[in-house]
């Protein structure tokens, strides 16, 4: 416990947990949405299950940071299957298990933003409520589940690169988490309540479903672009907002 009395430990603590809930904030807008499919009773339960499930993988993925670091090594290299000599492009085409993880998730998440959008745009929206039940929950869960241990993987890179006590990457997580549990509710009634802010959130987790799979091929988009974009984009909204807001008034 020596980092306790180590400044720079302290700010690598707060600095890490805003990190991780800058990275949360997909993670949040995700359980969001898939929660609000369900009927309002369960919707709460849904959400603190989410983001309890993702605390947990993430600190299951810290203590088993060695085995995360595994996941960095090359499995194979699709230019051997089509016979490209060694170069920058054939460095890139290398393929390890967190890019499959990465690759698989963006794809996910592409899938299930696409078919969100889809259901909005045609004004089938309801049906998931009217047949929403037991096993609509344990689908929720489920794919909560599986988003989660992408968004982790790539919370936990991060933390692994910032700091250097295992002690601190987990006191960030649990915060971060902690103050997302707080603040999801009120996020996910105020996503819900505008469906132009909720298309807006589909199309960032569209927009982050493409920035993991160019991740899994290397391609790497610097996540500054990526904010900012959405940054932007929550700006216009906030305008648009409030001048339907003044032109109800009138």
């Amino acid at each position: 416990m020596e980092w306790l009395t180590n400044p720079e430990a302290w700010i690598s603590l707060v600095m890490l947990t805003v990190l991780e809930i800058v990275l949360g904030i997909d993670n949040i807008v995700f359980i969001s949405i898939i929660s609000g499919k369900l009927p309002h009773h369960q919707q709460k339960k849904a959400r603190r299950i989410g983001l309890g499930l993702a605390m947990i993988t993430r600190v299951l993925l810290l203590l088993s940071i060695s085995w995360v670091m595994t996941l960095t090594s090359p499995l194979f290299n699709i230019g051997e299957w089509f016979g490209m000599e060694e170069g920058v492009l054939f460095d890139k085409l290398k393929i390890s298990g967190r890019d499959i993880i990465l690759i698989v998730g963006g794809l996910f998440l592409i899938y299930k933003s696409t078919i969100e959008i889809h259901e909005k745009v045609e004004g089938h929206g309801g049906k998931a409520v009217k047949n929403s039940g037991i096993i609509s929950f344990s689908r929720v869960i489920t794919e909560i589940i599986v988003l989660d241990v992408v968004f982790s993987l790539d919370s936990v890179i991060t933390a692994v690169g910032m700091a250097d006590h295992i002690e601190i990457m987990v006191a960030a997580v649990v915060i971060a988490v902690l103050i997302m549990l707080v603040s999801a509710e009120s996020i996910s009634n105020f996503v819900n309540h505008h469906p132009t802010v909720k298309m807006l959130a589909l199309s960032f987790l569209l927009l982050i479903g493409i920035s993991l799979i160019a991740e899994g091929l290397d391609q790497h988009i610097p996540k500054g672009y990526i904010y900012f974009a959405m940054a932007f984009s929550v700006f216009v909204e906030v305008l648009n907002l409030r001048v339907a807001k003044k032109q109800k008034q009138i």
